[in-house]
């Protein structure tokens, strides 16, 4: 019996070692929860916080941009020094994982301090400036280290890919609890509610005004029970994972801030993923943001909005399954071809449903969204399980692991993605003269709406396509990358 339990310990040591570990289901799911906790804390902002600003809050589309532009570009020169002291310092309870929870504390408060209900601050640029800032800076010390834990924990690439179905799935879970259920809630905790049809099964709910200058406690309820959430799943993440793949203490000493620039100048995946980070979070963060003008304006049925965005929400948490399926069968760059099509597809599908004799139709939204939800989670959500191969890729040409500084660069490809997403609808409404106190909006307004959520997505869609044809890294090379890799760090090892 002894011998039993001595022989399980010695496997489980073993495994916490192996670089190219099968990662337990436990392991997976532990993994996938700090997605959903990233969701469910930053998610918010990406979605409602324009939104927000430019009704609740009371300040103009312009400023709000602004503010959202400012703070992406200190994120430009932030996060590379994040990704650089990460690579650098370790803890003794691990490298990336700590800043989880020593992190995870102060982002949960101040995202929930975005939406504080107080007079005293509404209307306040300088406010909601300071407040974005903070709540964007300490993220960067949360999802940097977070991005890197993904290649941390094995090579094994089919794990790799098996982890990013799992992680997405559960993503898409916050992004359901966030797209979907968010605006509900709100509405169902915003003053003068009245029954309305939600657009499913007849079902009617007591909803109140969420553009009101009233809603502002609406808002932080909701936000706060979200915060709270989001950081209980980064404690799940904390506590289920364990890392494996990490830099000696050598390459750790020996990382440099600069060392971002040569990373990026010699890694020739690197920059076409960098690439295509950047344009498919931007198109994404653009329907995200322009949803609930394009729902209250162009639509006119801000009600039904949970709904149909719970109908799209069905394939990236009940098909994610199929993503390592269809690359196998399709491959890889295929795969992004694909359901990028889809995207455009199911965009174009929402466009008609805008036009006045289809409105009520609300079969055309549910197809619509559903269409592009699924093409769009799938060709963002896939993209991840690559960055393990560039950290890889990087580490074989350089001789160095810096998993921090890449996943640096990523993450400040997917923020710049996000503030865009953000920004430029925000300068589209302030230009067609979008106004947040009327309840209806101009033809121009309208129109400005419709290109923000249809005609621009698309052109960056098609930019996406063209973008990944350029990446060359097939499986066959990560394989024989990684195994080179592996067998040099045992053989320094003896």
């Amino acid at each position: 019996m002894a011998s039993n339990s001595q022989a399980d310990a010695a496997k489980t040591q073993d495994n916490a070692h192996d670089e190219f570990a099968k990662l337990s289901w436990r392991e997976r799911i532990s993994y996938g929860a700090g997605d959903l906790a990233q969701n469910l804390i930053f998610g918010t902002i990406g979605s409602m916080l324009l939104f927000y600003l430019t009704t609740v809050y009371g300040i103009s589309a312009a400023v709000g941009a602004t503010i959202f532009l400012v703070v992406r570009w200190v994120n430009v020169f932030w996060d590379p020094w994040v990704g650089a002291f990460v690579d650098k310092h370790n803890f003794k309870s691990g490298k990336y994982r700590p800043y989880l929870i020593y992190c995870g504390i102060p982002m949960t408060i101040f995202a929930a301090m975005l939406f504080l209900p107080i007079d005293a601050v509404r209307g306040s640029v300088m406010y909601a400036f300071i407040a974005y800032l903070a709540t964007a800076l300490i993220y960067s010390f949360v999802n940097i280290p977070y991005g890197a834990l993904n290649a941390s924990l094995t090579r094994d690439n089919d794990e790799v890919s098996t982890l990013t179905t799992v992680r997405m799935t559960e993503a898409n879970i916050g992004n359901l609890l966030v797209y979907t259920f968010l605006p509900l809630f709100v509405q169902m905790a915003s003053p003068n509610p009245q029954s309305k049809d939600i657009g499913f099964f007849g079902i009617h709910m007591n909803l109140g005004d969420y553009t009101s200058p009233k809603a502002g406690k609406a808002y932080f309820l909701v936000m706060g029970i979200y915060m709270i959430i989001g950081f209980i799943m980064l404690m799940c993440t904390y506590f289920g994972i364990k890392e494996r793949v990490l830099p000696t203490a050598k390459e750790s000493a020996a990382v440099k801030y600069s060392d971002l620039w040569v990373e990026f100048k010699q890694n020739k995946p690197l920059q076409v993923l960098g690439s295509f980070f950047l344009i498919g979070f931007t198109f994404m963060f653009f329907g995200n943001t322009v949803w609930p003008f394009y729902m209250q304006y162009n639509i006119g049925h801000s009600e039904w909005m949970a709904s149909i965005n719970l109908v799209g929400s069905i394939p990236g948490i009940f098909l994610v399954f199929l993503w390592p399926i269809i690359r196998k069968k399709i491959g890889k760059r295929q795969f992004f071809y694909a359901f990028l099509a889809l995207f455009i597809i199911g965009t174009l599908v929402l466009w008609a449903w805008a036009m006045p004799a289809f409105k009520d139709a609300t079969a055309l939204g549910y197809i619509g969204r559903f269409l592009q939800q699924w093409g769009i989670t799938a060709a963002t959500g896939y993209m991840w399980s690559l960055v393990p191969e560039v950290v890889s890729y990087g580490e074989y040409k350089s001789k160095k692991r810096v998993a921090g500084i890449i996943n640096a660069i990523m993450g400040l490809f997917f923020k710049i993605g996000l503030a865009l997403g953000g920004i430029i609808p925000g300068y589209i409404n302030a230009f067609f003269k979008f106004d947040g106190t009327k309840t209806s909006q101009s033809s121009g307004a309208l129109m400005g709406i419709q290109w923000s959520m249809i005609w621009l997505p698309i052109i960056f869609a098609l930019i996406a396509m063209w973008i990944m044809s350029k990446y060359t890294l097939s499986d066959a090379d990560v394989k024989r990358m990684n195994e080179e890799l592996n067998a040099e760090r045992k053989a320094n090892k003896v």
